[in-house]
């Protein structure tokens, strides 16, 4: 009797083992570019929102409310280091904006800059079905856990790609909606530009990215971990330490203009009607990330 209990016992725990590191239903390189296309999909026809953002970089802290527009986020300062601005820095804050809103070449640069951002996601994003060699860890919460190194034959070219390439990490998935749900990585060796002449970052840097969903289609980024330090040209040192909370989501009308974005800023502050986490101190770890929608 004590035999076929310890048998049933062990066979339990084989079923649940194999349930856990089960295989997707499709090949781990094929799902990759399946979420891949829904993410790139997803910059064509998201929505637009209106958001707080808590950051601290460079060991200080600030929070920001944000809405998207058209032709690029606007974004509007509304505390330092926990206190709320004083009247002279709101003033500096509506200068700043009106500036921007009155001079047509500010806005041409804005909506420039957010296109270059927005091409770059792009790039990174299209690496990582070729880029990287992956394997099926598991599932957890609905989420498909995939482990991935970088692909020794994929010819990696410019810094973006090259820097992207070196990093070993993990790809969680919704294993229903098909969409990148977290994503973090780490430099296992240092990435020297010019044979360590023009510049290096050191090994050990690395990047946590976290996103959740906001509506039937839309994806938002939740948190951002960036930490990496290097050298530059003449042994300029470089470092970004950056961690950043997103939350309050709220949909706004589509198509907004950056005139109609600030309109939206001056109304009720989103940051009234929820609870902004602290962020805690800055890691003294090294970083690399793209920020994703």
């Amino acid at each position: 009797m004590r035999v076929c209990i310890w048998i049933l016992a062990v066979a339990g725990f084989v079923l649940s083992l194999g349930r856990a590191f089960a295989l997707p239903p499709e090949p781990t390189g094929q799902l990759v570019r399946e979420v891949v296309y829904n993410e790139l999909h997803d910059h064509q026809v998201h929505g637009y929102w209106r958001y707080w953002i808590a950051q601290q970089n460079d060991r200080k802290q600030k929070l920001s409310e944000q809405v998207e527009t058209t032709d690029g986020p606007v974004v509007q300062l509304v505390s330092t280091g926990g206190q709320p601005l004083s009247q002279f820095e709101q003033q500096q804050e509506r200068d700043r904006l009106d500036h921007m809103l009155g001079s047509p070449l500010e806005k041409a640069r804005h909506k420039q800059a957010y296109a270059e951002d927005e091409q770059r996601i792009g790039r990174i994003v299209a690496l990582l079905p070729d880029a990287f060699l992956y394997d099926y860890a598991g599932e957890e919460d609905g989420l498909y856990r995939l482990v991935y190194r970088p692909n020794p034959g994929y010819p990696a070219h410019g810094i973006e790609a090259r820097i992207f390439h070196a990093m070993h990490g993990e790809l969680w998935v919704d294993a229903r909606l098909k969409r990148l749900a977290r994503l973090s990585g780490t430099l296992e060796e240092n990435v020297d530009f010019g044979y360590g002449i023009l510049g290096r970052l050191y090994k050990g840097g690395w990047f946590r990215l976290e996103r959740t969903q906001v509506s039937v289609t839309d994806w938002k980024t939740t948190r951002l971990e960036v930490h990496m330090n290097g050298r530059a040209l003449l042994l300029k040192t470089i470092a970004r330490e950056t961690s950043e909370t997103r939350g309050g989501f709220a949909a706004v009308p589509a198509r907004l203009t950056l005139e109609q974005g600030v309109a939206l800023l001056e109304r009720e502050p989103l940051q009234s009607k929820v609870k902004v986490p602290d962020l805690g101190p800055v890691s003294t770890s090294s970083a690399y990330s793209a920020s994703l929608r």
